[in-house]
């Protein structure tokens, strides 16, 4: 379970915990019998049997961006049954960690006169706990259950036993990753009050960049927002949970801008080769791949020809290409264009490399990256590459 370190990062920088960790108290299976520590009585529980865990401690963890914070443990009694208390606030995002193993812990939903029940196996522990004792527990079995097929369908990917393509690999890994989507949605859309949603909402939000992402999300987002401001009433867990909603909401509309023809591509007005200053505005009338590469760029180097290609496919139809290239050296970019028959006249380069001003004003921070403008000079494309580029001058021009 790996994945749930960097996972739960993404719930981070909204300050789950900020507000709440300041009331955990920390107790172990000693203290159990009093129940009781600074004047706060225990206010959940997780108790049962992990078979084969006998000496083995057990704890009860917050992630938060310092690290891990304890809040409760107990050692597993020779026939492997358990019982953990602590007191805390609200509403949480928590682990249950089994041993000293990074991987080996579950991530679970707990609030105050939670009671949950675990009845499982060393072996079993974090994809078949077989939980119980609270309203969320059912939905944290299936859950875990179907990120352990998930995962052992992306180790399969990885290992790329059946040699497939890297492109076919990526279209197979995006198909598992939209069935958990599918999965965690379709769960949170049934309950959206449900306080497992915090972990089932991982699967929904964007992870790198909103490509391939599924806008729908955003209302399934939105009315599990709801339903915790109705149930969670002035617990920090459900003003999170609209913030976040609403930060992605309006990445999103952002995003979507550059891609609807909404928004114009911001000028560029650079000198070429010969030190002539071509604009972009001056292209309007035709659909443009602003092509942002260098001669050092190997991946661009190897896209190349494929944009020549399509070049020449396309040119005819009111097609072109808008190189800017974040070369420091006029001579390697010169002959970079010249090797790689980068046949269209619009070349441009202020050789500032990454401190070019375009680099801000397009918001990238690799290369290759395009992006398509329309005749009007708008963005109807952000880093199409390859047959996804091909795939959208196809519906372009057809």
């Amino acid at each position: 379970m790996k994945d749930w370190m960097k996972k739960y990062k993404m719930w981070l920088y909204i300050g789950l915990f900020a507000s709440i960790l300041g009331g955990i108290i920390l107790y172990n299976k000693s203290q159990k019998d009093s129940a009781e520590l600074n004047g706060l009585e225990a206010n959940f529980s997780v108790k049962g049997t992990i078979k084969d865990a006998d000496g083995l401690m057990l704890y009860v963890e917050a992630p938060s961006d310092k690290g891990t914070i304890p809040v409760a443990e107990c050692e597993i009694d020779s026939d492997g049954s358990f019982e953990i208390i602590g007191n805390i606030p609200g509403l949480g995002y928590y682990f249950l960690r089994l041993g000293n193993e990074q991987n080996s812990l579950i991530p679970i939903t707990l609030r105050p006169e939670d009671h949950l029940k675990i009845n499982t196996t060393v072996a079993t522990f974090v994809s078949e706990p077989n939980a119980s004792g609270t309203d969320w527990s059912s939905t944290m079995n299936s859950y875990l259950k179907e990120f352990n097929r998930f995962q052992k369908a992306q180790e399969k990917l990885q290992m790329n036993a059946e040699n497939r393509s890297k492109e076919e690999v990526s279209k197979l890994f995006l198909n598992e990753k939209r069935k958990m989507e599918a999965f965690s949605r379709a769960r949170m859309i049934k309950n959206p009050s449900n306080a497992y949603n915090i972990i089932l909402s991982m699967d929904l939000l964007p992870s790198m960049s909103f490509e391939d992402w599924d806008a729908s999300n955003l209302e399934t987002l939105r009315s599990v927002a709801e339903a915790f401001e109705e149930k969670y009433i002035g617990q920090p867990a459900a003003e999170t949970f609209r913030n976040q909603y609403e930060q992605i909401e309006i990445a999103y509309y952002d995003y979507s801008s550059t891609l609807n023809g909404t928004r114009a591509a911001p000028e560029i007005a650079l000198p070429n080769p010969d030190g002539k200053v071509l604009k972009l505005s001056d292209l309007k009338g035709k659909v443009v791949l602003i092509d942002f590469w260098a001669s050092w760029c190997g991946p661009c180097r190897a896209e190349n020809p494929n944009v020549v290609r399509l070049y020449e496919k396309y040119k005819n139809k009111g097609f072109t290409v808008f190189s800017v290239s974040l070369d420091d050296e006029k001579s390697k970019w010169k002959d970079a264009i010249r090797k790689d028959n980068l046949s269209w006249p619009t070349h441009v380069s202020d050789l500032k490399g990454w401190k070019s001003p375009v680099v801000t004003s397009y918001g990238f921070d690799g290369i290759p990256f395009t992006v398509l403008v329309n005749k009007e000079g708008k963005m109807i494309g952000k880093n199409l590459r390859d047959l996804k580029l091909e795939e959208k001058l196809n519906e372009l021009f057809k």
